[in-house]
C-alpha cells in the first residue's frame, strides 16, 4: 500500500509536526492491532462461532474479499472520504481481520502464537527504528520491494491451486524479508510525510490513519508468515 497516495499539504519540513504525525500513526496502528487481537480472542473463546467461521468457506472468502476491497478503497479513494469514514473503514478492517486471526491461531499452540507475536514485534520494531533514523534513501529499495510483493502475491495465488509445500515455505521466507524491508521503507516515507504535515488539517488526520493501516499491514503479514513457518500445530 502506497502512503504517498495522499499529497502533503505543506512542503516545509517541520520536526514538531513530524513527531505529532508519527505519534498519531503509531497510536492508530496500535489501536487497530489491539482491536484485531481482542476480536480474535473473543471469537476464539466462542467455540460455536469459531466452528461456524472455520466450516463456512463462503463466509471466510467473503471476509477476505471485503478486506481487500477496504484496502483498495482506502488506498485510492481516501481523498474523497471524510475523516470519520476513513477511521470507520480502518476499524472495520481491524475487526474483520480479528475474525480471520481467530481461525488461524486455533490451529497453533498458544505458546507458539505468543512466541511468534514477540518475534514479529521485535523485527517490526527494529526495522521501524532503522527506517526512522537511517540517512540512506530507501526509495529505490521500496520500489523493488513493492514489485517483489506483487510477484509474491501472484505466486501465492498460483500455489494455492497447485499446492506445493516446498514452494510455500520458500514464498513465506521471501515474504517475511519483503515485509520486513517494507516496514523500514514505509516508516521513512511516513517520516517525510510527517515533516510536511499540518497537524490542524483534516488531511493530516486522514494521512495518519492511512499510515497506520500501512504499518498495520506490514506487521500483520510478518506475523502470519512467521506463524506459518515456525508455529507448532495444536
Amino acid at each position: 500500500m502506497n502512503v504517498n497516495n495522499i499529497q502533503a499539504a505543506t512542503p516545509v519540513p517541520n520536526t514538531v509536526a513530524q513527531r505529532r504525525f508519527l505519534i498519531g500513526v503509531y497510536r492508530w496502528m496500535t489501536f487497530g492491532l489491539a482491536l484485531t487481537g481482542l476480536v480474535a480472542m473473543l471469537v476464539y473463546s466462542n467455540k460455536s462461532l469459531l466452528s461456524y467461521i472455520e466450516n463456512n468457506n463462503g463466509l471466510f472468502l467473503g471476509i477476505i474479499i471485503t478486506e481487500l476491497a477496504l484496502v483498495m478503497v482506502l488506498s485510492f479513494l481516501v481523498d474523497r472520504m471524510s475523516v470519520t469514514t476513513t477511521v470507520f473503514m480502518f476499524l472495520l478492517y481491524s475487526v474483520l481481520n480479528g475474525f480471520l486471526l481467530s481461525s488461524v491461531i486455533a490451529i497453533y499452540t498458544a505458546a507458539s502464537v505468543g512466541y511468534t507475536l514477540f518475534i514479529t514485534a521485535l523485527m517490526f520494531g527494529l526495522m521501524s527504528v532503522y527506517g526512522y533514523f537511517t540517512k540512506t534513501d530507501l526509495t529505490r529499495f521500496g520500489n523493488l520491494l513493492s514489485m517483489a510483493l506483487i510477484g509474491l502475491i501472484i505466486a501465492f495465488i498460483v500455489n494455492m491451486i497447485w499446492f506445493n509445500s516446498t514452494v510455500y515455505w520458500v514464498l513465506s521466507i521471501v515474504g517475511v524479508f519483503v515485509f520486513v524491508g517494507l516496514t523500514a521503507y514505509d516508516t521513512q516515507t511516513l517520516k517525510r510525510i510527517g515533516e510536511q504535515s499540518d497537524n490542524l488539517s483534516v488531511d493530516y488526520r486522514k494521512r495518519s490513519v492511512i499510515g497506520a493501516l500501512t504499518l498495520y499491514l506490514d506487521f500483520i503479514n510478518i506475523f502470519f508468515l512467521l506463524l506459518g513457518l515456525t508455529g507448532r500445530k495444536a
